[in-house]
């Protein structure tokens, strides 16, 4: 069981600030097909991967990386300074 955080659009394209996920994923990359192919509003929300990043335990990571020994993965788009 993973805990998935959403944050900004994200979060309001999915519908929900968090949710309990049972995977069988192996990377970031399987778990994000997974939820895609749940419903409609996951697939709008990680329909372009390059306007995302992960963050998995709180350390930023890459789509490739294995979920094996995570307990939380963060989905969220770029931030930008100012």
């Amino acid at each position: 069981m993973i805990d998935v955080l959403y944050f900004a659009w994200v979060r309001e394209r999915i519908g929900l600030p968090r949710e309990k996920v049972e995977t069988t994923a192996a990377t970031v990359a399987d778990l994000i097909a997974e939820l895609s192919a749940r419903e409609e509003r996951y697939a709008m929300a990680f329909a372009d991967l390059s306007s995302l990043r992960v963050a998995l335990d709180q350390e930023l990571a890459d789509f490739s990386a294995p979920l094996k020994g995570v307990r939380e993965v963060a989905i969220f788009p770029p931030m930008t300074g100012g």
